[in-house]
């Protein structure tokens, strides 16, 4: 019997661990590089959409990753004084449903999968690029040969910037800083469940249950609001912008990051026998929720394109040729999403949010 095909991942974030734990279960053997001395997120939360938790039900992460999440049925966007700005939008509606779970227990779900799958997980280990033959180079000098390289490193992806792939990438005019704070017992009596969006201006503030006892909060301003962006949160800047938000921004702590939103877009998802997933290959605005969903969709779709294929250049271009209109599809919109509800934008917003991923078709 031949040995198994192998593959050498960049990254352990969600598209690197989604990827990995498909190709073991796929019958791979598979190695993740995580330049970090762990596998770790940033404290905050994440939503996750129909089509997120149906990749998760298929690797057969979905219940640890669910043991903290929270479904909020709703999205109300408000101004300063708490008035609507327009009518809520029940995700029901829409056939969706999104619960937020705190980032960290999403990565914990994933990389628990991919070690019981027996995904060999090396931290400390820094890739520097790859090579479209299939090896994966390390900053230490080490060469790794596969049947398949995945490029899941982020948006500084040095995969992708090897191979040159870039086609544009662009800082959006607003970013933000994102964390966690915990809910007070009246919030969770009340259960307080909805998400929140308030508009000031330039400012917003987003307010999402996260858990049993966190609320994820994004504070959104453009780069040039040195107030609004400083880390930590400016608690008086936002407080003057949103009073009524008083008893919420005065539990921020001193965690938190800034990060510029981007996007970015390439001239191929892959060459040679590398694939390129995750923010690497298509960073998007958060206006949708769907960064973490596409980037999890398109790693459990390579997986199940490259399961047998005998030509994985070929594999790999049938996969983006069926991939990519979609991811770029939820990339346009995001970036011009502003809450207003025109017809056809609110079949946008929910499109991928709906859609059964490839992988994922026998499921619910």
């Amino acid at each position: 019997m031949p040995p198994p095909r192998h593959a050498e991942i960049a990254g352990a974030g969600f598209a690197g661990l989604t990827a990995a734990a498909a190709l073991a279960q796929r019958g791979w053997s598979v190695r993740v590089h995580e330049k970090g001395p762990e596998v770790r997120a940033f404290g905050a939360g994440i939503w996750i959409w129909t089509n997120g938790w149906r990749v998760l039900e298929a690797i057969g992460a979905h219940e640890r990753a669910r043991e903290d999440g929270y479904e909020s049925p709703s999205i109300e966007r408000c101004d300063q004084n708490g008035k609507l700005l327009m009518p809520p939008i029940r995700f029901s509606d829409h056939g969706a449903r999104m619960i937020a779970v705190v980032r960290q227990t999403l990565i914990e779900a994933l990389l628990e999968t991919c070690l019981e799958a027996g995904v060999d997980v090396v931290t400390n280990s820094e890739v520097s690029g790859a090579s479209g033959e299939g090896e994966l180079e390390t900053a230490a000098g080490g060469t790794f040969p596969a049947d398949l390289v995945i490029g899941a490193d982020g948006v500084n992806s040095a995969v992708r910037d090897s191979l040159k792939l870039t086609r544009r990438r662009n800082g959006l005019a607003y970013g933000g800083t994102r964390l966690l704070i915990p809910r007070t017992r009246e919030e969770m009596e009340d259960r307080t469940d909805r998400v929140l969006s308030y508009l000031n201006g330039e400012r917003r503030l987003l307010y999402t249950p996260c858990g049993r006892t966190q609320t994820y909060l994004c504070f959104t301003v453009r780069p040039d609001d040195a107030e609004g962006r400083a880390i930590p949160v400016g608690k008086k800047a936002w407080i003057d912008s949103f009073p009524m938000l008083e008893h919420v921004i005065e539990r921020v702590g001193d965690d938190g990051r800034w990060d510029r939103y981007e996007v970015i877009r390439l001239k191929r998802w892959a060459r040679g026998r590398v694939a390129i997933v995750g923010d690497a290959a298509h960073a998007m605005a958060p206006s949708l929720g769907q960064g973490g969903g596409c980037a999890m969709m398109n790693a459990l779709s390579l997986a199940a394109a490259v399961e047998n294929a005998s030509d994985i250049p070929g594999a790999l271009a049938a996969w983006e040729e069926r991939e990519r209109p979609l991811t770029e599809r939820a990339q346009h919109i995001s970036s011009m999403f502003s809450g207003q509800r025109t017809d056809w934008r609110r079949r946008g917003i929910f499109e991928t949010a709906r859609h059964r991923p490839t992988g994922a078709e026998g499921i619910d």
